[in-house]
């Protein structure tokens, strides 16, 4: 069985993002993926410090929630990651597990999982797509395979809309596209993962 992890960027607990992230996580687990929902927001994380230890040792010398969840990052099969738009851009949260995933690349611990992104603006045209596009371009860093949502919409992965909490609950467009996604991340992983 294979399994997809979600990652929420968000600060906010039980928010948007979260809302969104589960739907594709539920979408992923109907077709037979084992899932797992990561909250960024709940975690403790620190900024990369630039001291190059990773460079020489593989791993990260501050001591913090990032180990655990880079090391189920690494268990994975596929990933769904997910964050707000922030000034067109993800989340001070996201942006530290992504800088802080340097060790990961010495030897391209991702390379081959499926990755897609999520993302919520506080209008359809809120930066969502400039957001999923770091996201992209992390996982290109990291050698992940990238999908978005898939037919029939055909999204850079799913698309949002919400302000006040939970008002993606009765976003359809952001539902569907985040589903979308979510089937498609572990359809591919399937495959790929077939003995």
């Amino acid at each position: 069985m294979v399994k997809i992890v979600g990652i929420v960027g968000s600060p906010r607990k039980e928010g948007n993002t979260h809302i969104l992230v589960k739907e594709a996580i539920n979408a992923a687990k109907e077709i037979g993926a084992d899932t797992e929902i990561i909250n960024l927001g709940s975690a403790e994380i620190e900024p990369c410090i630039a001291c190059d230890i990773c460079k020489s040792t593989g791993e990260c010398a501050i001591y913090d929630d990032m180990s655990v969840i880079l090391a189920k990052v690494i268990e994975s099969q596929g990933l769904i990651i997910g964050s707000p738009v922030y000034f067109g851009n993800v989340t001070a949260q996201l942006k530290m597990l992504m800088d802080r995933s340097r060790p990961l690349r010495m030897d391209f611990k991702l390379k081959n999982k499926v990755g897609g992104a999520i993302s919520v603006g506080g209008s359809r045209n809120g930066g969502q797509e400039t957001t999923i596009s770091a996201i992209h371009e992390f996982m290109l860093i990291q050698d992940l395979i990238i999908v978005g949502d898939g037919a029939p919409l055909a999204h850079f992965g799913g698309t949002g809309v919400g302000g006040a909490k939970e008002d993606t609950e009765s976003d359809e467009i952001g539902l569907e596209t985040s589903r979308n996604l979510g089937k498609r991340v572990a359809e591919l992983a399937i495959k790929i993962n077939k003995p």
